[in-house]
Parts: structure tokens; sequence; C-alpha cells
């Protein structure tokens, strides 16, 4: 079994690779974490992971830059079904446009908008950066299986998914206003939060992922 960690230029592919190796062991799973620039190696992984980090148009295009790795990314989530997993841009890829700066075409999966984070509180700074506590929509989805109500998970982000659809919003926390934590549906979720920098509770929902199954 492996799991294909997408190496396009944003960052932070290491710490996401490191933290799904430690839940494999931890759960006593034989998984392989790869990570890798290589449409091959995605198709033929068991799992998908898009980790990313920086500006939506940003992220997109290096993406777009690797020959190939849309349409393995494609056709991996949305023809073969894999679990797939976003973390941060990564999540928000998955929107239908991120208005980061400029209209930039997401994957269309969750059908909605990324958007820059306007809380209530002028007094909250933006990022949103730190560890802040997940109020969950849907305690029984697998992936969230085990976080309890107030778990504490750690956010660097400026900008949050608005989805179309509240059913597909998994969990959700209070930055001067509701702020999209884990969208999903079918064989893919997504976090806003970076689980590799969340210890425990981001260890058990890696744990979840890699022995989801959809």
């Amino acid at each position: 079994m492996s799991v294909a960690v997408i190496d396009y230029g944003s960052g932070n592919l290491r710490s996401a690779a490191k933290a799904l190796e430690r839940a494999a062991r931890d759960r006593g799973l034989g998984m392989e974490v790869v990570v890798t620039s290589e449409p091959d190696v995605v198709r033929k992984a068991d799992r998908v992971v898009l980790p990313g980090v920086g500006a939506f148009a940003d992220c997109r295009r290096g993406l777009d830059a690797l020959s190939g790795m849309m349409e393995a990314v494609q056709e991996a989530a949305m023809v073969q079904a894999k679990p797939f997993l976003g973390i941060c841009v990564g999540m928000q890829l998955m929107a239908s446009v991120g208005r980061e700066h400029r209209d930039t075409a997401g994957f269309d999966w969750i059908a909605g908008e990324v958007v820059a984070l306007c809380p209530a509180d002028r007094a909250l700074k933006i990022p949103h950066m730190g560890w802040n506590e997940l109020v969950i929509d849907r305690p029984d989805h697998p992936v969230l299986g085990g976080l309890a109500e107030g778990t504490h998970v750690y956010f660097v982000h400026s900008y949050h998914l608005l989805p179309k659809d509240p059913a597909v919003r998994l969990a959700w926390v209070d930055y001067g206003g509701s702020v999209t934590a884990v969208v999903g549906r079918d064989n893919i979720i997504g976090t806003q939060f970076h689980p590799e920098k969340s210890q425990a509770a981001g260890l058990r929902l890696l744990g979840n992922f890699l022995e989801w199954k959809p």
C-alpha cells in the first residue's frame, strides 16, 4: 500500500510526509509514503495527499506546471475514487474558484469559493495563525473519528473556503465568525488546518485517513 504526497513546489512536504509515516507506524500499517512529482506514481498510489502553502494562484500554477499531474490527480480522485486528502491550500484548490489577488479556477470538486478572512472582531489578526478549537458538524465521519468537540488544531491562513452546500462542511472554528476547517464528500476530504503541526489530534486524523475506506 502506498500514499503519494504530491510535490509541486508548495513547501511543507517533508513535515506532512513524516507525519503520515508516524501515523502509519502508530497504527501498525505497512504503508509506504512517497513524496513525488511524477504523475504515474500518483496513478499507482492507493491514497493521495495534496499539501499546500502560499497563494492559491501560485499553488495552482505550480501543479499545472507538472506535465500530466492535474490529469493524474483528477483520475485518482474522481475516476478511481481513491481516498484523497487536501491540506491548507491543497484543500482550497478543491473549490470552484479562489479569489486571492485575482480569480483562479480550482478543481471544482467542492462547489464554492475561497475568499479572504474577514473577522467581525477587528482586533483579530490576519493571517489566522495558531491553535483554535474545532466545532464538528459531522462527528460520524470516519476521518474525524476520535476527535472531540473543542479539539485544538493548528492554522496558518488568510483565506478560507465557503462551500455552497452546507452538508460538505465537516467542521469549523470560530475566528470572528465561522471559518471552514474541514470539508469532504465521497472519497475526498480537506483540512484548512495543518494536521502535521497539530500534534496528537493531527496524527489521529492522518491515521484515520490512512485507514479510511470510503
